[in-house]
C-alpha cells in the first residue's frame, strides 16, 4: 500500500512566529503518527526557519516513529544528521533566499559531493532519498551514486493542475521516470505541491510507493482539523 509521510515543518513555522513553544512539533509528530501517517518529514535547514536543532533531536528520538529527514548537502547539516540518526534522509537542494524548495538537486554537478554524502548515511544504516526533477539523466546518476530512493519533485505538475492547465505531459515525465527507476531498483517518493487532487492523479502511478505532504495539508487542517485531513489523504492512498 502507498505510504503516506506528513511534514509537519509548517507547525514549527507557526510556533516560531510568537517566538514561544507553541504548537510544539514533538507534539505534532506523535499526534501525526497516531492519526495514521506512515512516517514524518521534518527539514532542517541552513537557516533554522522552521525546524531546529533541538526539534530534530527531540523527534528522531521518539520511539516507534519514522522520521525522514530533508537536509543540504551542508557540512554542519549532515554531521547534525549523522549524530541524531533518523531512519530516513532525503538530501534536497537548498538557496538561503528560497521560499520553498525551486526544484531538484544538481546531481550532474554535484554528483562525487552527493555520493561521499550517501556513503556515509549508507554506513549508518539510514535509508537515503534524493530529490530530484522527473528527469531520466537524474534517475540513472542517483541509482549510480547508490541512492536508494528517488523522491520525484512534483511542484510543477501540481501548479500546472491547480491552474487547470494542460499537464499530461510533466505526467508522462513523471510516470516515466518513476517506470525506470524501479526498473533499475531505485524506490519511488513524489512530493512537493501535492494537494487532495494531484495526489489522486499521482496514485495511478503504480510505482510511486510514498507520498510526502505537507503545505497544503498543514494549511486544510486550519479549517477541517489535522485529523480528519490526514484520513482523506490516506483514503486516496488506498484507492
Amino acid at each position: 500500500m502507498k505510504r503516506l509521510g506528513v511534514n509537519i515543518d509548517h507547525i514549527a513555522t507557526l510556533r516560531n512566529a510568537r517566538g514561544e513553544f507553541h504548537p510544539d512539533p514533538i507534539t505534532a509528530a506523535k499526534f501525526v503518527r497516531k492519526a495514521g501517517a506512515d512516517s514524518i518529514t521534518i527539514h532542517l535547514r541552513e537557516d533554522r526557519r522552521h525546524i531546529n536543532n533541538n526539534d530534530a533531536k527531540k523527534i528522531c528520538s521518539i520511539n516507534n516513529l519514522l522520521v525522514n529527514l530533508e537536509i543540504s548537502t551542508n557540512p554542519e547539516i549532515v554531521k547534525i544528521a549523522l549524530k541524531i540518526k533518523p531512519n530516513y534522509i532525503c538530501i534536497v537542494p537548498e538557496n538561503r533566499k528560497e521560499i520553498t524548495t525551486e526544484g531538484g538537486l544538481n546531481l550532474k554537478k554535484n554528483k562525487i559531493k552527493i555520493k561521499n554524502i550517501i556513503s556515509l548515511f549508507k554506513k549508518k544504516n539510514i535509508r537515503t532519498s534524493l530529490f530530484i526533477d522527473p528527469n531520466i539523466d537524474d534517475v540513472k546518476i542517483s541509482k549510480e551514486i547508490k541512492s536508494d530512493c528517488i523522491e520525484i519533485h512534483t511542484g510543477r505538475l501540481a501548479n500546472l493542475i491547480k491552474s487547470k492547465k494542460k499537464y499530461q505531459k510533466e505526467l508522462n515525465r513523471v510516470k516515466k521516470c518513476s517506470k525506470i527507476a524501479k526498473e533499475i531498483g531505485l524506490e519511488v517518493h513524489a512530493g512537493h505541491g501535492l494537494d487532495y487532487k494531484t495526489t489522486k492523479v499521482l496514485t495511478k502511478i503504480n510505482q510511486i510507493e510514498e507520498f510526502n505532504i505537507g503545505h497544503y495539508l498543514i494549511g486544510e487542517s486550519i479549517f477541517f482539523g489535522l485529523l480528519k485531513v490526514i484520513k482523506n489523504f490516506k483514503k486516496i492512498l488506498k484507492k
